[in-house]
């Protein structure tokens, strides 16, 4: 998928990338969700299925605290409070701490949940307001929004693919 340039093909990337991911979530055994079986976003580790999750959950989280703080006129905490963007194992690693002892019917709900407000706030917003100048650095709001939502989503498609692969078939 081409990266999103207007309001129209960021919201389709969000919904699209989603969609896909969220039926290859489906096929995530429950009993397995909490298995360490996937590289993790520390070099040399593992995480689950469910760590995954939190992982995109907390991006997406991410994304509206940006979001929120511009609103109230606060300064920017980009990637977040006390990371650098240099440290983002250390932002994973929060992020799977965060959400360690949510159920994996939770994650998902909390999931699909995040995904509507990201796109209740991208809805908000023209093309001119996404993509007609630098918003952070010399990336625009929309291409923010999209490499913290859809982007990794398709990638954390490909790992749960993967992963999936080598399970039995039922």
């Amino acid at each position: 998928m081409a990266v999103p340039a207007t309001k129209v093909e960021l919201l389709a990337a969000v919904d699209r990338t989603f969609d896909l991911l969220d039926r290859d979530l489906d096929r995530v055994p429950s009993e397995l969700a909490r298995e360490k079986v996937l590289p993790g976003h520390v070099k040399d580790t593992l995480m689950s299925p469910a760590d995954l999750l939190a992982y995109l959950i907390g991006w997406n989280e991410q994304v509206l605290t940006w979001h929120r703080r511009r609103a109230a006129g606060l300064p920017d905490q980009f990637p977040a409070a006390g990371i650098a963007w240099n440290d983002l194992g250390a932002l994973a690693q929060r992020f799977y701490a965060e959400r360690a002892s949510v159920s994996w019917e939770d994650l998902r709900v909390e999931f699909r949940e995040v995904k509507d407000r990201i796109l209740s706030l991208i809805e908000g917003f023209q093309d001119e307001d996404l993509y007609g100048e630098p918003w952070y650095g010399k990336w625009t709001m929309g291409r923010m929004i999209s490499l913290n939502t859809s982007s990794p989503y398709a990638n954390a498609r490909r790992r749960l693919r993967a992963w999936l692969k080598t399970l039995p078939q039922a």
